[in-house]
């Protein structure tokens, strides 16, 4: 149950309202532990790299060989883990960021996540918000000066959290550096532009302009821009997409069936999966 006296529970009720396939549970930081046992992971136990991070994995390996009836590599397996980890977590920032301008410190040992059962438990740290917010005279809110400010707490507040679980990830997947803050920089942006298309009329395109100032390139750690554009579709209709700082890896399983943002998809091939999407 959301913790109503929390600054961020109406924008994670919202999230959960929009999209049932998470649902985010605020503990009171004086009182309760974050939950563990069979399905529960921790954002610091998938850091360690060790059990958790294995039977984490175990899953993603699991559920390839059954869909695809073949394995993948275990560094396809490990990208395809953590893009199933950041997307949600990058969400715990953004969200109320993006609803109520309210940033959450939300540091790896604060998080835990059943990835079956869609649900992530947090522990704020804290939170930013500007001067006019009327949570301002909270003693857990840190007051920024304006838009921008706020903006630099969003890119903190996320990079606090993925770093962690990048540098456990990361061995496995084969990658370094800008490599992982690449395909953190496409978390961040396609979570949030599809939660957006979810909240409401006008609000995927106010996602667009949002996120395009959030990472308009050159702000690290981060590698790339949001890197949003538009194509025209055969009927002269406008087509958004973006270009990936990273790949996906599925190419490896299907090398025909590649993402519409992917870097190996040529502008042809995007609008045929856009109309068709579109169609659809």
């Amino acid at each position: 149950m959301l913790a109503t006296a929390s600054p961020l529970a109406a924008a994670y009720a919202r999230l959960g309202q929009v999209y049932p396939g998470l649902n985010v549970t605020i503990l009171d930081a004086s009182r309760e532990a974050l939950p563990s046992g069979e399905g529960w992971v921790t954002a610091d136990g998938l850091a360690a790299g060790g059990v958790q991070l294995d039977s984490f994995l175990a899953w993603d390996d699991a559920q390839v060989l059954r869909d695809y009836g073949r394995p993948a590599r275990p560094d396809v397996i490990a990208s395809f883990g953590l893009h199933r980890y950041a997307w949600p977590a990058c969400l715990l920032v953004t969200v109320p960021w993006f609803l109520y301008r309210r940033v959450p410190r939300l540091p790896a040992s604060h998080v835990a996540y059943h990835r079956t059962e869609g649900r992530m438990a947090v522990r704020p740290a804290g939170f930013a918000c500007l001067p006019d917010d009327p949570a301002a005279g909270r003693p857990e809110a840190v007051v920024v000066a304006d838009e921008e400010a706020l903006r630099a707490e969003v890119r903190a507040a996320v990079a606090e959290h993925l770093q962690p679980v990048l540098g456990g990830f990361g061995p496995r997947m084969r990658r370094r550096g800008r490599a992982l803050w690449g395909m953190a920089t496409d978390e961040i942006v396609e979570s949030l532009w599809y939660l957006a298309s979810l909240f409401g009329e006008g609000e995927e395109r106010r996602a667009v302009r949002e996120l395009e100032l959030l990472l308009p390139g050159a702000t690290g750690p981060y590698a790339g821009s949001a890197a949003f554009r538009e194509l025209t579709g055969p009927g002269g209709e406008p087509l958004p997409t973006r270009d990936r700082v990273s790949c996906c890896m599925f190419y490896t399983l299907r090398p025909e069936d590649t993402c519409a943002t992917c870097p190996r998809t040529c502008d042809s091939e995007r609008i045929a999966k856009l109309t068709a999407a579109a169609a659809a």
